[in-house]
C-alpha cells in the first residue's frame, strides 16, 4: 500500500490497534485516519468522476466532511460561548450546596422526592442507584472532564486570535468550514490528556452500567406488565380489526398491517405500564420524601431550641409530631402530582427539559429489549 493515502492510513491504524487499548485511543486512532486523507479529498474527486467511483467510502466521507464543515463555525461558537457559562454556573451551585446546613439540604430533598418523585422516578432511582454505585466517582470524573474542558476552550480562544500573516485578520477567519473544522479537531487532539479523558469516560460508563442493571431488575414489573398488556390487546387485534382494515388496505401492503398495528400496541401498553408505576413511585416517594422533610423540619425545631409548651420532645424517637407532619407532606405532595397528571405542565416541562430528555432516554435505555 502506498503512503499517504486513505488506505495507508487506515491500515496504518488497524495495525497498531491491540485488544487492550482503551477505547479514546482507537477513537483517536479512526479519526486521525478520518482526517489523513481530508487534505486530498479535492484530487480524490476530480481522479474519480465515474458514478461507480463517487460511491466509494472515500468519496461519501468527504461528502460527511464537506457537510460537517458547513456547520463546524456556528457549533464552535455556541460551544465556545455555552459550555463554560454551564461548567461556571454548575460549580457556583456545588459551592452554594456545600454551605448550606444538613438540616435544609435533606429538607428540599425531600420536598423534591415528596411532589416530583412520580414525574421522573427512573432518574431519580438511577440517582439513588449511583449513590451506592459510585456517586463519587463520576463526580470526580466530571470534575477531570470539565478541567480538560476548560483548558482546550482556553487554547481555542487563543487560536482564534492568532493571526500568522500579520494581515490585520485572524487566520480562524480567512479559512472555509471544512478546514476550521479540520484545525480544531487538530488543537483538541494536541491539547486534551487521552489518558485522563479515556479514564474518566471508563469510570462514568462503569457506573452507568450498574445503574443500568439495577434499574432493569427494579423495573422488571414494567416490562412484564407492558408485554402482558400488549399480548392481551394483540388477540382482539389481529382477529378482528386486521381483517377490517385489509379491506380498504391496497393487497400489497396487508402484510404491515399486523405489524405496524404491534407497534402501536407495544407503544400504548409500555405507555399504559409507566403510567402505572408513575402512580406506584409518586406514592412511594411522596412517603419517604415526606418522612424527609418532617424529620429536618423537626430537627430544625429543636436546633432553636422551641418546645411549643412541650409538645416537642428533643428526640423525634419520642415524639409523633415528625410522623403527622410526614403523613400531611406526604397526602400534598401525592395529590399534586395526581392533580398534574403525573406530567410536569407546560411551560415548566420546556424549563426542565434536561430531566424530561434523561427520564426519556433511561426508560428507553432499560425497556429497549423488551
Amino acid at each position: 500500500v502506498e503512503k499517504n493515502t486513505p488506505q495507508a492510513c487506515f491500515h496504518s491504524a488497524n495495525e497498531n490497534w491491540k485488544p487492550p487499548l482503551p477505547p479514546l485511543t482507537v477513537a483517536t486512532s479512526c479519526f486521525t485516519s478520518f482526517l489523513c486523507f481530508l487534505p486530498e479529498s479535492k484530487s480524490m474527486s476530480t481522479a474519480t468522476s465515474s458514478p461507480a467511483a463517487a460511491e466509494s467510502p472515500a468519496a461519501k466521507l468527504n461528502k460527511m466532511a464537506e457537510s460537517l464543515g458547513a456547520i463546524a463555525r456556528p457549533l464552535i461558537k455556541a460551544i465556545t460561548f455555552l459550555l463554560p457559562i454551564m461548567i461556571s454556573m454548575t460549580g457556583k451551585a456545588y459551592k452554594i450546596y456545600k454551605t448550606l446546613p444538613h438540616n435544609v439540604v435533606k429538607f428540599w430533598v425531600g420536598f423534591i422526592f415528596c411532589f416530583f418523585g412520580g414525574l421522573y422516578p427512573v432518574t431519580f432511582a438511577a440517582i439513588q442507584a449511583a449513590e451506592h454505585g459510585g456517586r463519587k466517582k463520576v463526580a470526580e470524573a466530571l470534575t477531570d472532564l470539565s478541567d480538560e474542558a476548560i483548558k482546550i476552550l482556553e487554547a481555542s480562544k487563543k487560536d482564534d486570535k492568532e493571526d500568522l500573516d500579520k494581515d490585520g485578520k485572524a487566520d480562524v477567519e480567512e479559512i472555509d468550514g471544512k478546514a476550521l473544522m479540520m484545525r480544531k479537531v487538530q488543537l483538541v487532539l494536541t491539547k486534551m490528556d487521552p489518558e485522563k479523558v479515556d479514564k474518566a469516560i471508563a469510570s462514568m460508563y462503569r457506573v452507568w452500567l450498574s445503574v443500568v442493571a439495577v434499574l432493569t431488575l427494579q423495573f422488571a414489573r414494567v416490562i412484564t406488565l407492558s408485554l402482558s398488556i400488549s399480548d392481551f390487546f394483540f388477540t382482539p387485534y389481529d382477529k378482528y380489526i386486521v381483517p377490517v382494515i385489509n379491506k380498504v388496505m391496497p393487497q400489497q401492503y396487508q402484510k404491515w398491517t399486523p405489524v405496524v398495528g404491534g407497534w402501536v400496541i407495544k407503544f400504548f401498553a409500555m405507555s399504559l405500564a409507566w403510567y402505572i408505576q408513575s402512580i406506584i413511585s409518586a406514592f412511594t416517594s411522596a412517603l419517604s420524601g415526606g418522612l424527609m422533610m418532617s424529620r429536618a423540619a423537626y430537627d430544625f425545631i429543636v436546633a432553636r431550641g422551641w418546645t411549643l409548651g412541650g409538645m416537642i420532645a428533643k428526640n423525634h424517637e419520642e415524639s409523633v409530631i415528625d410522623e403527622i407532619m410526614s403523613y400531611l407532606f406526604a397526602a400534598g405532595g401525592f395529590l399534586f402530582q395526581f392533580w398534574i397528571g403525573f406530567d410536569m405542565p407546560f411551560p415548566f416541562n420546556l424549563l426542565l427539559w434536561p430531566l424530561e430528555l434523561t427520564e426519556f432516554y433511561i426508560r428507553w435505555t432499560i425497556t429497549k429489549k423488551a
